[in-house]
């Protein structure tokens, strides 16, 4: 008895429901064809391609700004000529570094000879006298004061292969 009243109360729910329904979907259907209008996604037009216009370079003859000048200039020495540095002596190890690295941090006098107390950028102490060569330019101590080492270098002339001098000086560094 008790199926029979719950298959009876099944299908009258079922009536029920279906029957309150007509079918018919309109506003939903309507909304539906409202957001597809929306969604529809707009292309831009692909923007207008530029002509490329070829540059045509013709400065081929003009002179290299990055390699030294060819010029025949009177009074230079000519290759070869000039001062040139002993390249058969031993190295000292002041010459190991640019002069621009080296500092000089003092003087020392022993024996009537002054030093000159340079500290390399490694923080090694060296002392250098007069006729010690220091910096990667060959140059040799030519004059040592409390203040200041002064050095005459000699460099080679890339326009010509010769050598020249030139004089160079280490301050002493304050601290």
């Amino acid at each position: 008895m008790k199926r029979q009243i719950v298959l009876t109360l099944s299908c009258a729910c079922a009536l029920l429901v279906g029957g309150c329904s007509s079918g018919e979907f309109e506003d939903l259907n309507r909304f539906v064809e409202e957001s597809k209008q929306d969604l529809r996604g707009r292309v831009e037009p692909l923007p207008e391609i530029k002509q490329f216009e070829a540059f045509a370079y013709s400065a081929f003859d003009l002179s290299d700004p990055f390699r030294p000048r060819d010029t025949d200039v009177a009074g230079q020495a000519p290759a070869g000529g000039g001062p040139a540095p002993d390249m058969n002596r031993r190295k000292e190890t002041l010459e190991a570094f640019p002069l621009e690295s080296l500092k000089m941090v003092g003087t020392l006098e022993q024996k009537r000879i002054r030093y000159a107390l340079i500290r390399t950028p490694d923080k090694n102490l060296y002392r250098a006298k007069v006729g010690n060569y220091m910096g990667q330019n060959f140059g040799i101590v030519t004059a040592i004061s409390e203040t200041t080492i002064s050095l005459k270098e000699v460099i080679q002339d890339p326009a010509n292969g010769g050598w020249n001098e030139r004089t160079a000086s280490l301050q002493l560094l304050e601290q």
